[in-house]
């Protein structure tokens, strides 16, 4: 995903606020060898790109003055309560080296699971995003969660999850943390629960 950039001069509050009265962000971009280079972007071409998932979990193209070098979104500040971008920071990467990202998860097939199908469970997403480390080409976009084998009362931990290769997902000490559970519905022990209760009590008869 390509992002056009300018280089900026002037700092300090003023300038900043000048800039957005102008139709513009003030950034900055850190990490590498390289100094810290502050920047402006247009904001309404940012502020539609920010509300792109992909945007904010891919390694980006960054173009400042028909050069371009590998980026990472890292921090956005908005205004309190104006749809305004206040600031951006982006950090540069080296192929050469992992990185680490917050990757969203896709979950597909929940509405046909046993779970919910048979036993009308509650599909509960623990987690939204996993952090992975990986080299900045390995980076997926999403990772997808197949949940339409889920009976109830099972969990997805981190360790279910089918990583693309050279992929893993960091937990910070937790060991091997739920990703999705399934709790019976209010009130019932769902479908499957009644049946069976119902096949033992004519059994005991």
């Amino acid at each position: 995903m390509k992002v056009v950039a300018f280089e900026r001069s002037l700092q300090g509050t003023g300038a900043s606020r000048r800039l957005r009265r102008a139709g513009k962000t003030p950034g900055i971009i850190y990490g590498g060898e390289q100094a810290p280079q502050m920047i402006e972007l247009d904001h309404n071409a940012l502020y539609h790109a920010l509300k792109k998932e992909q945007f904010h979990s891919s390694v980006l193209q960054l173009e400042i003055a028909g050069k371009s070098s590998q980026v990472l979104l890292r921090d956005y500040q908005m205004h309190p309560f104006k749809q305004l971008v206040l600031h951006v920071d982006f950090q540069r990467v080296d192929a050469g080296h992992k990185i680490s990202m917050k990757v969203p998860l896709h979950f597909t097939g929940a509405e046909n699971s046993p779970a919910v199908k048979l036993s009308h469970g509650l599909v509960n997403h623990v987690m939204t995003e996993v952090e992975v480390s990986c080299l900045p080409s390995e980076l997926p976009e999403f990772i997808e969660v197949d949940l339409s084998e889920l009976v109830l009362h099972q969990s997805v931990h981190v360790n279910d999850l089918k990583l693309p290769k050279g992929v893993s997902v960091l937990t910070h000490g937790v060991d091997n943390p739920a990703v999705v559970t399934v709790s019976p519905p209010p009130g019932g022990v769902g479908e499957e629960g009644a049946e069976g209760a119902a096949a033992a009590e004519g059994e005991s008869k």
